[in-house]
């Protein structure tokens, strides 16, 4: 039991698209699925359990991974503050889990699931492979912050607007610069502005600093249009002359 919390590895390590992390991500997809199949026809009761249920997990799973990197002597405020964009919305998940905030759900809709996939894809854990605690804490993370979005869609009929989109686009430059100043002052890397992570990435295709920041808005406003096209369709069809004729 203890080798799987060890800080020196000797099982298997991460290898990108490999059985174990298709695995993680079909579990992810079928859970995804389930929320927004299934989910949608639990009863109020029901639902308030599966939100603060999914609250606690996220909860305690951060918790434990702080705790992991305390008890290892590698917790700092240079990389453990809740700052990078998926530990942010982990607790922004939890929030808007218990208190049904739909400001934070419109946040959580677009940054927490864009960042979150981008996780999923390419986990920044180093060589820990399954069983390791680190790899099941990395995919339960980034896999509530999607789960956490899609449940208050799913349970609470919530949904983004075009003026999400804009408030989203305007508050996360802010946060990003608000995160620029931070790294200065800390001599940190949150948000990767200082430079790559040491692990595959989206980023190794996006080129060298600082041009791989731009890179990351663009991405950034690809997802969040991607994100809300869906709605888009729905409210484009809603309106359609044609559609409402019938």
């Amino acid at each position: 039991m203890d080798e799987i919390f060890t800080l020196h590895w000797n099982g298997p390590p991460f290898i990108l698209f490999s059985p174990p992390h298709l695995i993680a991500l079909t579990c992810v997809v079928l859970a995804c699925l389930w929320v927004l199949g299934p989910g949608r026809r639990l009863s109020p009761t029901a639902g308030r359990i599966w939100r603060y249920t999914l609250a606690g997990i996220l909860t305690v799973n951060e918790i434990a991974y702080n705790v992991w990197f305390w008890v290892h002597g590698l917790w700092s405020i240079q990389y453990m503050l809740p700052l990078h964009l998926c530990m942010l919305f982990t607790w922004l998940s939890v929030i808007m889990l218990l208190t049904r905030s739909y400001r934070i759900f419109e946040f959580a809709y677009f940054m927490g699931i864009g960042g979150a996939i981008q996780a999923l894809l390419t986990p920044d854990i180093g060589v820990y492979g399954f069983p390791h605690f680190r790899a099941f804490q990395s995919f339960i993370s980034h896999g509530g912050i999607v789960l956490a979005a899609l449940s208050m869609i799913a349970l609470e009929g919530y949904r983004p607007t075009r003026r999400s989109v804009g408030r989203v686009i305007i508050g996360a430059n802010l946060y990003m610069a608000a995160v620029g100043v931070v790294n200065w002052l800390l001599g940190s890397n949150y948000l990767f502005l200082a430079h790559k992570p040491y692990t595959p990435s989206l980023l190794d295709i996006l080129g060298p600093w600082p041009f791989y920041i731009i890179w990351m808005e663009v991405i950034g406003l690809i997802t969040i249009f991607v994100l809300y096209l869906p709605f888009a369709i729905t409210d484009l069809r809603q309106r359609s002359p044609i559609t409402a004729s019938k």
